[in-house]
């Protein structure tokens, strides 16, 4: 009973997850920032927190002024104000990272050619992705909102294909399971 409730929890984490991406893709990525501002912010409060809140006594030596907590704090803040930018400038940063890794492959197959043939065939892939790095640097928004739908979508069809595998399997499993033992247990029974 257990391991259905747990089906039924990721068919809609995975189908509600997969719907506000394909719906709102430009907010889904402004909250995921905003989320993982949240996730800077917090520890940064907390050390703030033990540190001002720590009873000292005269025999301890004075503790550290927490800069990392002040730094994580700040982090979280300005990802939680200024969500957008962090966006684009994490789909500039994919982009720079498709066009090195297209330029290097075309270079490593361009060198290969010095000792074996290389059909142009393999030049596609590194042309695709330098091709798409190139536009994750031109237009950051839109490559962003098309990698949202996209994974939205893939979301969707996983809480399809899961939703589809409960109805058809997992009710239809047996109460008690039969474990080996078991199964040895009643042959024992017929040889005897």
């Amino acid at each position: 009973m257990k391991t259905m409730n747990y089906s039924l929890i990721r068919i809609l984490f995975a189908l509600v997850i997969g719907l506000v991406l394909v719906l709102w893709p430009n907010t889904a990525a402004s909250y995921i920032v905003i989320t993982i501002g949240v996730a800077f912010l917090i520890p940064g409060v907390i050390s703030l927190f033990s540190f001002f809140g720590r009873k000292r006594s005269e025999h301890e030596p004075a503790p550290r002024f927490p800069i990392e907590g002040i730094g994580s704090l700040l982090f979280g803040l300005w990802l939680i104000v200024m969500p957008e930018f962090f966006a684009d400038v994490l789909m500039f940063l994919l982009g720079f990272i498709l066009i090195m890794g297209g330029v290097q492959q075309i270079a490593s197959l361009s060198m290969a050619r010095r000792w074996t043939p290389v059909p142009g065939i393999f030049y596609l892939v590194p042309s695709l992705i330098l091709i798409a790095g190139v536009i994750a640097l031109f237009n950051p928004t839109g490559v962003r909102n098309t990698a949202f739908i996209i994974i939205g979508i893939s979301s969707l069809v996983y809480s399809l294909s899961e939703l589809i595998n409960w109805f058809k399997f997992a009710r239809r499993r047996p109460k008690t399971p039969v474990t080996p033992h078991d199964e040895d247990i009643e042959d024992a029974k017929i040889i005897e």
